[in-house]
């Protein structure tokens, strides 16, 4: 890389940095830090949960899965929005009822304090393995770029994102959030016009990548196998989604942020939009890599930061760089201000019975262990399936659990927080069998049905524990 290149990341980074000092003058307790005292527009909102799900898992892994497959990983992303429109008419509604600091203060309302801290534990342990994998993925693109090794490509990102996370808070991390869109939507867009030029127009280019079925969008097939059918996507998306953007911290910390629930339902069902739409243009960026001829025979997370690097102009690869950074540090400080949030309130608070400031105190403090959390899991990190497909698996594990309990809560009141709590720790413990070491008859279930799985998983146990305990009542 050049000069100008280079240039356009350091000023990407002071941007982030200033940001961060800007809202550190306005922090004053632990309400503002977590959720920006309720006062964040709802578009932010949106652009910030689009953002945070992105990560650079979806700029440097999509564009691979689409010079290498199909469009078809867009019926997870049709699925996401129908999940979104259940959230908003039945999840939503009860966060909006008193102050609710995180998303399992409501299950604590519901069953008691141990279900609450037991979700929130389950939530920080496969949020943190999760991210750590989002963060090795930062590394892949700065490492090729740079030259640096791992190890300092992990620590740079993660010094900077720990900058601004801490001293702004989650206003520091929406605004940002808003930025760091811009600036990666701008370079793929730009990625789009320089690969399509080197296979001698768009037209010729798009013609070449639909005669190859590159552009094949619906998988028709019946098959619990293949990770992208229509019903996969539909069901699976729409779950996962549920899941992660009604019962995970990460997401719901933004809606919590937002003035009222109708402004809350705007930003989730509208980054249910957007995100489609981001979805479609990372793999027509990898549609038109395959038509420049980018795709080398390497690992597919590679062909889009080699192509920067290989063929974008000074400064631009610079731009594309800096947003693939902005991809990934939207999602790291998410999770660290999340993470943070849920260990103050929903353990340091309430064993300690702190007072709002020394919650501010405690929560600066955790958003640092986190940090270090983050780095040390990135750095142990191993493995050669695609990045975006690992950290969607690692999140499925609990997803389908931390989803399970909630409709459990909704659709009977004879449970107690027992079976709440055997519900939440049976069904994990099979999903980490099943996921991580796949036997028969799981060795090749599609992720996508992971969550419905799991969800399953957690309702026959809830009930069958109910059953139980009733019948020794």
């Amino acid at each position: 890389m050049s000069t100008p290149d280079f240039l356009v990341m350091a000023l990407y980074f002071a941007a982030v940095l200033a940001i961060g000092a800007h809202f550190a003058r306005t922090t004053r307790d632990a309400e503002g830090y977590f959720l920006g005292r309720h006062q964040i527009p709802w578009w932010a909102v949106m652009f910030s949960i689009v953002a945070t799900e992105t990560s650079a898992l979806t700029v440097i892994s999509i564009p691979g899965i689409g010079a290498r497959t199909n469009f078809t990983f867009l019926q997870v992303a049709i699925g996401y929005l129908i999940g979104r429109i259940g959230v908003s008419i039945w999840l939503l509604p009860g966060y909006f009822h008193g102050e609710q600091q995180t998303a399992y203060a409501r299950l604590e309302s519901r069953f008691g304090p141990e279900t609450r801290r037991v979700a929130s534990a389950v939530f920080m342990i496969i949020r943190s393995l999760g991210d750590s994998v989002r963060v090795f993925a930062t590394a892949i693109p700065l490492t090729i770029v740079t030259g640096w090794s791992t190890l300092t490509s992990v620590l740079v990102v993660v010094a900077v994102t720990l900058a601004y996370t801490w001293a702004g808070g989650l206003r520091a991390v929406i605004w940002v959030d808003v930025m760091q869109l811009a600036i990666y939507t701008l370079g793929g867009i730009a990625t789009i016009i320089v690969a399509a030029s080197l296979a001698g127009g768009i037209d010729i280019a798009t013609q070449q990548a639909a005669n190859a079925g590159r552009l094949q969008v619906f998988d028709w097939s019946l098959s619990f196998t293949v990770p992208y059918t229509f019903a996969a996507g539909l069901i699976g998306g729409a779950l996962l989604s549920a899941a992660s953007h009604g019962t995970d911290h990460l997401i719901v910390q933004r809606v919590l942020a937002t003035s009222s629930l109708a402004h809350a339902r705007r930003a989730l069902i509208g980054s249910g939009i957007l995100v489609i739409g981001q979805f479609a243009l990372f793999l027509f960026v990898g549609a038109m890599l395959f038509a420049a001829g980018a795709d080398r025979g390497d690992a597919s997370d590679t062909i889009y930061p080699l192509f920067v690097v290989n063929h974008l102009p000074a400064g631009l690869a610079g731009l594309v760089v800096a947003g693939i950074l902005a991809a990934a540090m939207s999602t790291i400080s998410s999770s660290l201000n999340s993470l943070a949030s849920a260990t103050t309130h929903d353990f340091y608070g309430p064993l300690t019975a702190a007072k709002p400031h020394t919650l501010l105190k405690a929560g600066r403090l955790a958003t640092v262990l986190w940090a270090v959390v983050l780095a040390g899991g990135a750095l142990a990190f191993r493995s050669d399936q695609p990045v975006v497909e690992l950290a969607l698996s690692i999140a499925s594990i609990t997803y389908g659990s931390l989803l399970g309990t909630y409709i459990l809560a909704g659709v009977t009141q004879r449970l107690q927080q027992r079976d709440a709590i055997v519900a939440i720790v049976m069904s994990a413990a099979v999903m980490v069998v099943i996921v991580l070491i796949k036997p028969w008859p799981f060795e090749a279930l599609a992720w996508p049905w992971y969550v419905p799985l799991g969800t399953i998983i957690t309702l026959a146990v809830g009930l069958a524990s109910g059953t139980i305990s009733s019948r020794r009542s």
